[in-house]
């Protein structure tokens, strides 16, 4: 009996109907960088095959070509016969973790990261080296130079973080500015709990000025997507169903989240969840609400800012948001309401920016390459500042921006929109 007979796996109709057109070809950044078929989407489809089929091992050189995909979903929505190569990707990561797992993503996906308290402990020094005035110093003497490259760029990825993490010091509730009008949950992300506090905080007074009381849950753990962009499908429903019971407790209507990543993986909760009789109906309902926070402000009569921001601007579209969410159209109607602003469209602007997760990590040269190519559309633009909606991205851009020396800033688009809010008083 073949060992793959036992475990989940895609069915046939998701890898077998490949027509091998090539289409994929013209929009995958990995193949794009290496011009390999492995690389491809078209390849590592043919791969997954003769996997599932058991033609070919398992092999570590076979699992490489499925960790190389960056998910960015560019093949899923182009594919003519509907094919999701990139889904397929994470499908075969999660066969893997079934016959073979890994005592480290056990012991990361499960016991760090979907506990805030342990991953506040564990970026704990990274918040003692920003506020001690010790990274201010190591720039002014030109340190980081002394860096091998890698660690030089994942430095640099870092942005200038909090004192404490949001989700001490964020209230579980925060009325609405006057009358109130909704009554919305915030899904606050482990990135923007630690690392982008700031413009989460401006989230919830951008909610707060339109007529929202924002319930906060301090007991909600992670999205999952880390879990499952290394193959623990099984970690990321216990997360899910975690999640889903917290916002059931809160009684609220809509779920607003800030972080593309987290966004796209809860409004795929349903999906996840649909085999599970117990848990399908609550999980397709928890997704249906869910809202990137660009999605619902453009929803409901949202108050245009009288206070002016002068700068020019372009925006990023994350993977995550603009393919998996099909949203893109509201983040750039956030920022036309605001005066001042000059907007720039950027060329490429849902290509890929190479970060995928952790991908500046394990395909380090790969994910330069990339983000070189969305540094040069950048530059193109004349921007003083970029905007995109997810942490992930802003890192990637955070880092691309100060190899090459620029004087650019990454915001997320509601944070422009706090700041003109502000300006309205100065």
């Amino acid at each position: 009996m073949n060992i793959l007979d036992s475990l989940e796996k895609p069915s046939e109709k998701e890898y077998l109907n490949c027509i091998r057109c090539g289409l994929c070809l013209a929009v995958c950044p990995t193949y794009r960088e290496h011009l390999s078929e492995a690389a491809s989407p078209r390849g590592r489809v043919a791969l997954a095959r003769k996997g599932l089929e058991g033609e070919l091992k398992l092999s570590p050189n076979l699992m490489e070509q499925m960790y190389g995909c960056f998910a960015c979903m560019a093949c899923d929505e182009l594919c003519p016969v509907g094919i999701r190569p990139a889904e397929l990707t994470l499908a075969m990561r999660d066969i893997q973790e079934q016959i073979q797992p890994a005592g480290w993503k056990q012991a990361l996906f499960q016991g760090v990261i979907p506990r805030p308290g342990r991953m506040e402990a564990a970026t704990l020094p990274l918040r003692i080296y920003e506020r001690s005035g010790l990274r201010k110093f190591v720039y002014q003497l030109g340190l980081t130079r002394l860096l091998p490259g890698q660690m030089r760029d994942l430095e640099a990825m870092l942005p200038h973080l909090p004192q404490r993490p949001l989700r001490r010091v964020l209230p579980e509730v925060t009325p609405a500015r006057g009358q109130e009008k909704y009554r919305v949950g915030f899904f606050l992300g482990c990135a923007q709990s630690l690392l982008f506090a700031e413009e989460s905080a401006a989230t919830v007074r951008v909610l707060a000025r339109n007529g929202c009381t924002v319930l906060t849950p301090k007991e909600v753990e992670c999205c999952g997507m880390p879990a499952r962009g290394y193959g623990r499908l099984d970690l990321v429903r216990a997360q899910a169903k975690h999640n889903i019971e917290v916002f059931e407790k809160t009684g609220v209507e809509t779920v607003v989240t800030d972080c593309a990543t987290c966004g796209s993986t809860l409004k795929d909760y349903g999906e996840l969840l649909q085999a599970e009789p117990e848990w399908a109906e609550r999980a397709a309902g928890f997704s249906a609400r869910v809202r990137d926070v660009s999605e619902f402000l453009v929803e409901i009569p949202l108050e245009k800012p009288r206070g002016r921001v002068e700068t020019r601007v372009t925006y990023h579209d994350p993977c995550h948001l603009r393919r998996a969410q099909k949203v893109w159209k509201q983040p750039r109607s956030l920022l036309s309401l605001i005066d001042g602003l000059d907007f720039v469209e950027l060329p490429e602007a849902d290509w890929c920016c190479g970060s995928a997760g952790s991908q500046l990590i394990t395909h380090y040269k790969t994910s330069l390459k990339v983000m070189d190519r969305k540094l040069d559309n950048l530059g193109i633009t004349g921007a003083q500042v970029v905007a995109s909606g997810c942490p992930g991205c802003q890192m990637q851009l955070i880092t691309a921006i100060r190899r090459r020396g620029l004087d650019m800033r990454v915001v997320h688009p509601v944070t422009l929109l706090d700041e003109a809010y502000e300006a309205e008083n100065g």
